[in-house]
């Protein structure tokens, strides 16, 4: 199964130059804790949770529309491509203790995203083409809350 087969699309996305307002108010609209960040020419550049706007508000003690999306969200960002593995996406969660991996196109742009509630709800489907099972989608978070576990300690 490739990353197109499971992805979902079409994704919302937001500026790095969004007011952190207009990134939440997406979120709550569209339902979802992430947004693909953008710029001015539609390439991925970031990636920003609901959590990241919450400690930005926290940290910086300023309200949602006098921050910006990119003082906020998380610039390093493991992406994949459509014709992706989904096995290869779920290692680069474990590997970079995320949840969610963007999809983008030849030009850098994002066109979907795999999450781990896509692989958990794919891998119970009686007609699932995913190679392997449950199993190995806990395995990944696993390795995902471990590493973030010993982060903290």
């Amino acid at each position: 199964m490739r990353a197109r087969d499971l992805m979902t699309s079409p994704i919302v996305t937001c500026h790095l130059n969004d007011p952190l307002n207009v990134a939440a108010a997406q979120m709550w609209n569209a339902d979802i804790g992430v947004l693909p960040v953008v710029d001015s020419d539609g390439k991925l550049t970031g990636m920003i949770t609901d959590r990241d706007i919450c400690m930005a508000a926290y940290t910086q003690g300023r309200a949602l529309d006098m921050m910006l999306v990119n003082s906020a969200m998380a610039k390093h960002v493991v992406s994949a491509r459509p014709d992706a593995y989904v096995g290869d996406i779920e290692q680069l969660m474990a590997e970079h203790r995320v949840r969610r991996i963007p999809i983008i196109d030849e030009a850098g742009k994002p066109i979907g995203i795999v999450s781990m509630n896509d692989l958990a709800i794919e891998s119970v489907q009686p007609d699932t083409p995913m190679k392997h099972g449950p199993t190995q989608v806990a395995h990944t978070l696993a390795a995902i809350c471990r590493a973030q576990e010993a982060a903290r300690n």
